[in-house]
């Protein structure tokens, strides 16, 4: 009876309330990378090769976990009321305009990196025009956005600075991909460019979210953070050179990341770590 007792303490109501974030990141890795075990569990077991449709069929399974656990920790933080407020968060678009010319940076980083490798490198980096990429990235941002940016977020900055919740999030977000990973960019498998290519794939993950937060920061709007997103993902998905090897694309990932960061250098100095224009109207 003591044990049963404690194991149920241990995922109480009030247990999670004490440790929202961490709680938090525990409900959306397990629902994300259970749903994703349990549908190559049957491949893994007898030792087969989990096939490339198994593997982008985890994606969707995977996009329920940010969502689900950021409506179920928005749920106990304060019910309805906490609902509500998300979903006005979600519809929030009155902010000045200049904001949304920020989706373009994705893109135009991506565009100039694979022009700037096809010159220099090999033609193999000139980039796809995959449109129907743009869907992939809609579907992830307005999904899984509810969870990162509606909740984990201003959970986060709460008690740290939105530049640290921002990196730490990123970090989180970036490895919450390692089931699929091996399925994302066009260069599947990367075989021994794996480690490479994830290493890069977490970094820019983790600039592209303080970018995201940067928008959020100064906006309140969960839609904007939800398009960034899309746009991030879709231009990733639509560009993306169809005949380059695992290691150019590895590459070009990296030099993404950099410049990405580079990005959010500028925007640091410019912002602070609040990411806001905050520190004008108090000094």
């Amino acid at each position: 009876m003591n044990s049963e007792s404690g194991a149920v303490s241990i995922f109480s109501e009030d247990r999670i309330r004490l440790c929202p974030v961490t709680s938090y990141f525990v409900l959306t890795f397990a629902f994300s990378w259970g749903g994703a075990l349990l549908l190559t569990a049957p491949k893994l077991i007898h030792g087969e090769v989990v096939p490339k449709f198994t593997g982008l069929m985890m994606f969707p399974v995977m996009l329920l976990g940010p969502s689900t656990a950021g409506i179920v920790m928005t749920w106990i933080a304060g019910g309805r009321g906490s609902l509500r407020d998300l979903y006005l968060r979600m519809r929030r678009v009155r902010f000045p305009p200049g904001w949304y010319a920020a989706l373009l940076l994705p893109s135009i980083v991506v565009l100039s990196i694979l022009h700037f490798f096809r010159a220099v490198v090999s033609p193999a980096f000139a980039p796809n025009f995959f449109l129907v990429g743009l869907s992939f990235g809609l579907i992830a941002g307005f999904v899984e956005e509810i969870g990162w940016m509606g909740y984990a977020f201003p959970a986060m900055a709460r008690k740290q600075s939105a530049l640290l919740s921002a990196v730490i999030l990123g970090f989180m977000w970036g490895v919450w991909h390692m089931p699929v990973v091996d399925y994302l960019g066009t260069a599947t498998p990367h075989g021994s460019y794996w480690m490479a290519y994830f290493f890069s794939f977490v970094a820019a993950m983790m600039a592209v979210r303080v970018l995201i937060a940067w928008l959020y920061a100064n906006t309140g709007s969960v839609l904007l953070a939800q398009l960034m997103h899309a746009s991030s993902t879709g231009a990733l998905v639509v560009f993306s050179p169809p005949r380059v090897t695992a290691g150019q694309e590895a590459l070009w990932y990296g030099a993404y990341a950099l410049v990405l960061w580079v990005l959010v250098a500028v925007v640091v100095g410019v912002y602070g770590s609040d990411l806001t224009c905050r520190r004008e109207s108090q000094s």
